[in-house]
């Protein structure tokens, strides 16, 4: 038998974070294992909840890039 695959949704909006987590759950092989609002709190779950696939934000705070 087939296992799920464990999503965890990462955005630093809650209202995409649960829009995203609904549709994806609507997917009977999808079980969304979590959620976070930005990397470092990801960074935790990914380590304790081991997903298999992670969704990102393509701006995320607190992830400031300099750019020479």
């Amino acid at each position: 038998m087939a296992r799920n695959i464990k999503v965890l949704v990462v955005d630093d909006s809650a209202i995409v974070r649960k829009v995203l987590s609904e549709e994806l759950s609507r997917e009977k092989e999808i079980e969304i294992v979590g959620t976070a609002p930005d990397p470092y709190v990801a960074r935790d779950k990914i380590v304790r909840l081991r997903p298999d696939v992670i969704t990102l934000d393509i701006e995320m705070p607190r992830m400031t890039v300099l750019l020479s």
